[in-house]
C-alpha cells in the first residue's frame, strides 16, 4: 500500500489556463498508456473537498493493471497550484479537467468522482456528451446537496487564522470520527498533510468558500448520455442516499447501487467492494 509521500513523488505536472490564470497542475498518472485509436479511454478520477488525489490510493492500481489511469489533484488541492488569487469552484475545476485532458491529447474518458469531484464530473459529462464514455459518482454533490456545515465552517476568513493544530484538530476529526469503524492512520496523515502549510492552509479556507451550489443546480442532467453507475455509500449523512435516487431518475442510462457500511469516505471505508464493482462495470 503506498503512502502519501511516495504518491506525491509519483506525480507528474503539467500548466492549464483557467480563466486566465496559468495554474500548476499535479497529477499521478499509472497503467498502459494509449498508443493507439482502438485502446479503451483512460479512467480519470475526481476526488472532493477536504482530499486530494491520494484518496484514491487503494482503487488506482487494480484498474491500472488493465487501463490507463489519471487522477489529477483539483487547482487548489493536494500537491497543484495554491496560491492566492483564482477560482476554486467546481466551475473552474471543470475547466482545469478540459484543459488537462487537452494537455494529454485525450478526448474520450471514464470518470469516477467522488463529492464535489462528483459535481464537476456531472458538469463536464452534461457539457461534453461526446466525451464521457462511463460515468461512476460515488457520494456526490448535486442539486442542492450542498455545501456541508463542516466545509462551510472551513470556508470562513476566520478560519485562516486558526492555529495550525487547530486546523489540523478539525481535519483529524472528519477523517477518523468520519470512517466506518477505525481509521487508517496512513489515510488520515495523507489527508491532512496539504493543509498544514500556510500555503495549504489559506489554500483550504479558499477551497471551502467556493462551494456555489449554483453549480450543480445549473445542471441539465437530463442531458447526460454516458452509462453511469451510482456507487454511493449508503450510511453517508454528508451526501445522502436520498440524492443518489434522485440522480438515478434524472440520468437516463444509469444503475445505483448502495455500499453499505460506508459513510462519504466509500472508496476508503469499502475500497475491496468498491474496487470490484468499479472492474465489474469498467468491463
Amino acid at each position: 500500500m503506498v503512502d502519501h509521500e511516495t504518491w506525491s513523488d509519483e506525480q507528474a505536472t503539467t500548466t492549464v489556463t483557467v480563466d486566465g490564470h496559468d495554474l500548476e497542475v499535479a497529477y499521478h498518472e499509472d497503467g498502459p498508456a494509449a498508443d493507439g485509436a482502438d485502446d479503451e479511454p483512460p479512467v480519470v478520477f475526481l476526488h472532493g473537498i477536504p482530499t486530494w488525489s491520494f484518496l484514491w490510493r487503494d482503487i488506482v492500481p487494480a484498474v491500472a493493471e488493465e487501463r490507463r489511469t489519471i487522477a489529477p489533484d483539483m487547482v487548489g488541492y493536494g500537491n497543484s497550484a495554491m496560491h492566492d488569487g483564482f477560482d476554486r469552484s467546481i466551475r473552474a475545476q471543470e475547466a482545469m479537467l478540459e484543459g488537462l485532458l487537452e494537455d494529454l491529447g485525450i478526448d474520450r474518458v471514464v470518470l469516477v468522482a467522488h463529492d464535489i469531484g462528483g459535481g464537476v464530473a456531472l458538469r463536464f459529462a452534461a457539457h461534453n456528451l461526446d466525451a464521457v464514455e462511463q460515468l461512476v459518482l460515488s457520494n456526490a454533490v448535486c442539486y442542492d446537496s450542498w455545501p456541508v456545515e463542516f466545509v462551510s465552517t472551513l470556508g470562513l476568513p476566520s478560519t485562516a487564522d486558526l492555529e495550525r493544530e487547530e486546523l489540523e484538530a478539525r481535519l483529524e476529526s472528519a477523517f477518523v470520527d468520519g470512517a466506518y469503524g477505525e481509521a487508517d492512520p496512513e489515510f488520515v496523515a495523507g489527508m491532512k498533510a496539504p493543509w498544514l502549510t500556510d500555503a495549504g492552509h489559506v489554500s483550504l479556507v479558499r477551497d471551502a468558500v467556493a462551494t456555489n451550489t449554483n453549480h450543480t443546480t445549473e445542471i441539465d442532467y437530463g442531458a447526460i448520455e454516458a452509462e453511469t453507475l451510482l456507487l454511493w455509500g449508503e450510511d453517508d449523512v454528508m451526501q445522502p442516499y436520498d440524492y443518489a435516487e434522485r440522480l438515478a431518475e434524472d440520468i437516463d442510462d444509469a444503475t445505483l447501487e448502495p455500499l453499505s457500511d460506508a459513510y462519504h469516505w466509500v472508496p476508503e471505508d469499502r475500497s475491496d467492494a468498491y474496487g470490484d464493482r468499479l472492474l465489474d462495470f469498467l468491463k
